[in-house]
């Protein structure tokens, strides 16, 4: 087994995989070469000054210490958590390539934004009660100078879960482990249900939960904005633009077992810049996949999953777009300020919207019903036959509702289980996961960016022990297996 040999490579951290990216230089060496060669030119070119032939502004620096691939909050989440954790102001120079400077696409606008505590796996609880702390406190984390302090809007109204009976026992254990890893979570019967919010018809309900703190949602918008500005001010370098290429060096290992295995490790990213034909080539030590429903492509730019059937090398990252829509609705007899998130047994969720009586909600399409992730057009019949009819059966005020808008967005969804992937990749060294998160990475990325950040600095994990959520168990078979996805 591969087992042991897995972790070959890794407890290095980013001084063991080399911080300089050219050889036999480091970073501060390599920048001040730079700017001795530009004094030399200012000496000798009439008028001193350093002119540029052209604007090379929208091009990427030569070399970065670390590429993130993705400008989401993910990827910003670990960009931060690089610069905070290092150990000298600007020892690590950080580049963030994103491709759509819009964020038209992106998960993290146009998801809900809600943040719970009811998971099924303790490492979920504790990135969500880490990163509730970190939203709630968010202007300690991210305040900049100068400028108006961040309003994420969070609006701790809780998450209310509803079973069947034959979800019911499932439910209990779950909230047993919710309640152990701290988390404010309370039964209720359907009694209880019906005397709390009189609007649910309690029909088919056995069992509910109830997140009591630290539940609730949030803006997305600002949390990116926020995120962005502040790692501009710890000097994070951005780049709009497409990773097209990896560039990189092997070496052929032999493990306890016999079995060979080729490592390699990435020198090199090419940077397709918008607009443009060419590439900018990116010299670097690590890079860091956090392009969302498109890591799938970008792990197998880097070689990922290209090796014979059943063979470490042969296994992909199992991440691919899964398209879901968002409806916006209207309904002026609707539950009032005190309504939670909802999720129904059925799959059908609702979230209130402002003050005046507007809802978001949605519901996950079975395996037969999964649209064409081709493009993000929304399928308003789908809300007429699919959705509607489920929200009204639970909440029968919804009769009469008016859907207003809707819209439609990626999950970067984990098709082994559902669950983020973490981590170094075993093989190809110097290339980290934050991805796969299949609906819930906005509101963990804030702690997953964290333990990003650590295995690249440190070679482990400190905060939180992710070593459920490492690539290995793809080939291992060991799923992580999440039970409340939404």
């Amino acid at each position: 087994m591969l087992r042991s040999a897995l972790w070959l490579g890794w407890g290095r951290g980013l001084l063991g995989l080399g911080l300089g990216t050219r050889r036999g230089v480091s970073t501060l060496e390599w920048d001040g070469k730079v700017s001795e060669i530009k004094k030399k030119i200012q000496s000798v070119i009439p008028g001193g000054a350093w002119n540029p032939l052209y604007d090379t502004s929208h091009l990427p620096p030569e070399h970065s210490d670390v590429v993130i691939v993705g400008g989401g909050v993910l990827g910003l989440s670990v960009a931060y958590w690089l610069k905070r954790l290092e150990k000298q102001r600007g020892a690590i120079k950080v580049l963030v390539v994103e491709r759509d400077h819009t964020y038209s696409q992106a998960s993290t606008v146009l998801s809900v934004g809600g943040i719970r505590q009811q998971f099924s796996l303790p490492e979920n609880i504790q990135l969500s009660l880490f990163s509730v702390e970190f939203l709630r406190n968010i202007n300690e984390y991210l305040a900049v100078v100068d400028d108006p302090p961040l309003d994420l809007q969070f609006n701790p109204s809780g998450y209310l879960f509803l079973a069947s009976e034959k979800g019911a026992a499932t439910m209990e254990n779950n909230v047993k482990v919710q309640r152990q890893e701290g988390a404010k979570v309370c039964l209720m019967s359907p009694e209880q249900l019906r005397n709390k919010f009189p609007w649910i018809n309690t029909e088919g309900v056995a069992l509910a939960s109830y997140g009591l703190e630290n539940e609730g949602w949030f803006d997305p918008w600002s949390l990116l904005q926020g995120l962005r500005r502040k790692v501009q001010s710890m000097g994070v370098l951005f780049c709009q633009g497409e990773v097209t290429r990896f560039v990189s060096s092997s070496d052929r290992m032999e493990t306890p077992s016999g079995e060979e295995v080729i490592l390699k490790k990435i020198h090199e990213v090419h940077v397709k810049v918008d607009h443009s034909q060419e590439y900018q080539p990116v010299e670097c030590a690590i890079v860091v996949n956090t392009a969302g429903a498109w890591s799938g492509q970008i792990a197998e730019l880097a070689g990922i999953g290209k090796g014979p059937p059943g063979t470490l090398q042969g296994t992909k990252l199992p991440v691919e777009p899964r398209k879901r829509y968002v409806y916006l609705w209207h309904c002026p007899q609707g539950p009032g300020l005190e309504a939670p998130l909802l999720a129904d047994p059925s799959g059908a969720y609702f979230r209130r919207d402002g003050l005046g009586n507007n809802y978001l909600g949605g519901c996950s399409p079975t395996a037969e019903e999964e649209p064409d992730p081709g493009n993000l057009e929304v399928d308003h019949d789908f809300f007429q036959d699919k959705v509607w009819p489920l929200l009204a059966q639970r909440v029968p005020a919804f009769e009469t509702l008016k859907v207003k808008s809707a819209w439609a967005g990626y999950y970067d969804y984990n098709t082994f289980d559902q669950n983020g992937v973490v981590g170094p990749h075993p093989l190809v060294v110097n290339m980290y996961f934050a991805t796969g998160f299949s609906g819930h990475g906005l509101q963990q990325a804030p702690a997953v960016g964290r333990a990003v950040a650590e295995m690249v600095l440190e070679g482990h994990f400190q905060t939180i022990d992710l070593s459920p959520f490492l690539f290995s168990r793809f080939y291992l078979g060991e799923k992580a297996q999440e039970h409340c996805i939404i």
